[in-house]
């Protein structure tokens, strides 16, 4: 249950006063349009369900004080009581869809078949009811909505789309809306202006895109948005969907296989993930005056303030009402509330102005693509409310960086949870399935850490894995001792018991407090790939990806370790012996100890635990002939489609370092330099010669035709060069008065609740 933030109701002159702030430090930060929340008109019965708090939309109303403004909305809260509906209403399924297509003679449940797109007549009839609906909504351009490669704290929302009108004339030069099916299931577009690692050419430029069935249409303002697959003219995978589509496929296939031969009749199984997004919150005005944030998505130079997170103060922390960041939050859940998008997690995370929102467990294509749309929109709703969001991984030095928790999970398509053996066992009745899939995953794992360190290898990761805030760059799994002894158990025995978790009774010494029951395991937040919760829960992605990659991943390598155990069945083998055996070669890759430990990535490379400390080598790991041979038996990738992919992502690490060096010259020339001249702080020499050092740095990497050498000479450009210029810089900032430093501080970008600019947000 939602209520509708503030701000959907606010007067133009509380914009324009909000978004004029800073703008005597640098005019860019003020506006003079509405926010889209203004524009956007809302029906008059849901403003007034939503709308605690709100004030009508008078453009000339004086504006009251900050103080009685408080004490208004402290008044009406509570007296409009919270409300779901609304909930979806911006999607095409369920009841919305329903209304639509029985006027075409179908229903929602049609949208449920994934085969509807290869009938035409049901295709027409779904095309005429999102028209109808569109246009009800005041809707009338659509687009299909893909997922070039290569986007990641790059492209605003990491998608891609060509908006179109439903506008048609008859012979009269009357207008009149019109879609077809035809429309509706595929588009064309140019192929060769997305990163695409040699698969198109300006002289074979196709790209074509097909309609996704498991991911719902939904519309935003005017625009329908109809996900699609996007494939080059010979069907090479030119997104990051369609590696996901068939690594799903793979795992469903060999799955079902393995399931059926140990008696427990499926027809399939989904893949169901949950995302955690984290993000930071900064002024607006300070973001405009921090170059290296508006190009890069983060700061390449900047001294540490006074104050950090070393209190941990911040985290779990109330979300404070004295900033526009709690409204900025109610505002994005509220736009996914319309998309079906159910964020029913917020809270403050460690770092100062970090933040993180989480939805509901879900289908793992629909939830990759709810994830892309929430990044979106918490980008603009961020703007309409003063601020910037900054989603890359590692944004400021010296605080927690941000990560997106990718909680993994496999299901039959009945819904019961492989990963759940209480569930799984009361369903099948059959408790030996259960070991035999925990076995077959923990041999992927051991298998094929390479990989899923590959899969996580964004640029921004460079400086938060192993950095006491994210999990090394180590690829093992922690199952808890529990958990663990019961397959050591069954590995050394054979017998299989019914695994029964027991249940820890928690006192907290006071009569008056009652005892609660816990997990037997307690939480281990250093494994990159912890199992608990009936879940595994990938915690190295980085926050500014998309997880396609990681989930093509994680599906194809689990496909391959049940296609395994069902080969070997079929050859006469009993499923328990072969579980024995992979425990028993594989069962190294199980870590329940502290992975912060500075001595666990050396020990683990003894094991022969799969480390990879550079993501310019992790990605490298993907055309090993191990890996292209993977990837072509369970059918997700050909060994052409693995090499563009990683040139792609080379290049995507390579531009993203360039940026970064190039900006770091600017601000150095334009700030860093002209501040020291005038505060006649004796660095200038030194800055001058850093200047020039980074621009050889960038003249070799261009000079360089390998793109494996040409990443490698980045990485050291970055983690290196860079980063010694970065204390000469710093060390500059701490010398020079504030009032001759022209780049928005840490201070300024990181204290929202306490520093003095941040309270004028509100004025």
């Amino acid at each position: 249950t939602l209520s509708a933030p503030r701000n959907t109701t606010r007067d133009n002159n509380s914009y324009l006063k909000m978004q004029a702030v800073g703008a005597t430090m640098n005019a860019a930060a003020a506006a003079s349009t509405f926010p889209r929340s203004v524009r956007r008109a809302v029906p008059a019965k849901v403003a007034a369900q939503f709308g605690n708090g709100a004030v009508a939309l008078k453009a000339k109303q004086a504006k009251p004080t900050r103080s009685a403004r408080m004490v208004s909305t402290t008044a009406t809260i509570g007296a409009v009581p919270a409300t779901v509906e609304g909930f979806g209403a911006n999607v095409f399924k369920g009841a919305v869809a329903q209304k639509y297509l029985a006027k075409y003679g179908e229903n929602a449940k049609l949208l449920d078949d994934v085969t509807w797109p290869q009938t035409p007549a049901k295709a027409d009839a779904v095309a005429n009811a999102v028209k109808d609906w569109a246009v009800d909504h005041g809707a009338s351009v659509y687009c299909h909505w893909f997922q070039p490669m290569a986007a990641g704290g790059v492209r605003h929302g990491l998608s891609g789309q060509v908006q179109q009108s439903m506008l048609e004339f008859d012979k009269d030069n009357k207008p009149f809306f019109k879609f077809t099916g035809e429309q509706l299931l595929q588009g064309e577009t140019d192929g060769s202006s997305y990163p695409n690692g040699g698969m198109r050419a300006t002289h074979t430029a196709g790209g074509y895109l097909s309609l996704d069935p498991l991911s719902p249409i939904f519309l935003r303002e005017d625009t329908v948005f109809i996900p699609a697959c996007f494939v080059s003219y010979n069907g090479d995978a030119l997104d990051e969907k369609t590696p996901l589509h068939r690594a799903i496929q793979a795992m469903s296939t060999h799955g079902t296989r393995l399931l059926n031969l140990m008696g427990y009749a499926t027809d399939g199984l989904i893949n169901n993930i949950g995302l955690e997004q984290e993000i930071f919150l900064v002024p607006r005005h300070a973001f405009y005056r921090r170059p290296d944030l508006q190009f890069t998505g983060r700061t390449v130079m900047g001294k540490s303030p006074a104050r950090g997170q070393e209190m941990s103060d911040h985290y779990m922390a109330p979300i404070s009402r004295s900033t526009t960041a709690f409204e900025c939050m109610r505002q994005i859940q509220y736009e996914c509330f319309k998309m079906g998008i159910p964020l029913t997690t917020r809270h403050r995370e460690v770092a100062p102005n970090q933040y993180e929102f989480a939805p509901k467990f879900g289908n793992c294509i629909s939830q990759t693509d709810q994830n892309l749309m929430i990044m979106q929109v918490i980008e603009e709703v961020a703007s309409e409310n003063g601020l910037a969001a900054l989603l890359q991984e590692k944004p400021f030095k010296g605080v927690n960086g941000s990560g997106k928790h990718n909680n993994w999970s496999l299901g039959t398509n009945k819904g019961i949870n492989l990963l759940n053996p209480k569930q799984l066992n009361a369903d099948s009745g059959n408790p030996t399935i259960f070991p035999v899939i925990m076995a077959a995953i923990v041999s992927a794992i051991d298998k094929h850490g390479d990989l899923m360190r590959c899969s996580i290898a964004s640029p921004g990761n460079d400086f938060r894995l192993g950095a006491m805030e994210a999990p090394p760059a180590v690829m093992s799994t922690y199952l808890g001792s529990d958990m663990t002894k019961y397959l050591m158990d069954f590995m050394e025995t054979g017998t299989v018991k019914e695994y029964a978790p027991v249940k820890k009774t928690l006192t907290f010494g006071a009569d008056a407090i009652s005892n609660i029951q816990v997990p037997a395991e307690d939480r281990n937040r250093t494994s990159p790939f912890p199992y608990g919760g009936a879940r595994f829960e990938f915690r190295a992605a980085g926050s500014s990806q998309n997880v396609s990659m990681v989930n093509t991943v994680l599906n194809t390598i689990t496909a391959e370790a049940f296609k395994i155990v069902a080969d070997r069945m079929e050859a006469g083998e009993e499923p328990l012996a072969i579980a024995q055996d992979l425990l028993k070669k594989h069962s190294k890759v199980i870590y329940n100890g502290n992975g912060y430990d500075l001595a666990w990535p050396d020990k683990a490379v003894e094991q022969g635990v799969w480390r990879i400390d550079s993501g310019v080598d992790a990605i490298n790991r993907l055309t090993e002939p191990k890996n292209t041979e993977l990837f072509e038996a369970m059918g997700v990738l050909t060994p052409r489609e693995c090499e563009a992919r990683k040139t792609v992502m080379l290049g995507h690490y390579t531009g993203t370092v360039e940026m970064e060096a190039l900006t770091m010259i600017d601000m150095i020339n334009q700030h860093v330099i002209p501040s020291c001249k005038k505060a006649e702080i004796n660095l200038v020499k030194r800055l001058e010669d850093s200047v020039k050092a980074i621009k050889k740095s960038v003249g070799e990497i261009h000079a360089e035709d390998d793109d494996e050498k040409k990443a490698a000479l980045c990485r050291v450009l970055r983690l290196d060069t860079m980063s010694s210029v970065r204390e000469i810089c710093d060390e500059a900032e701490g010398l020079c008065p504030p009032n001759l430093w022209t780049l928005a501080t840490y201070a300024e970008l990181l204290f929202l609740d306490t520093y003095p600019e941040g309270d004028l947000l509100l004025k």
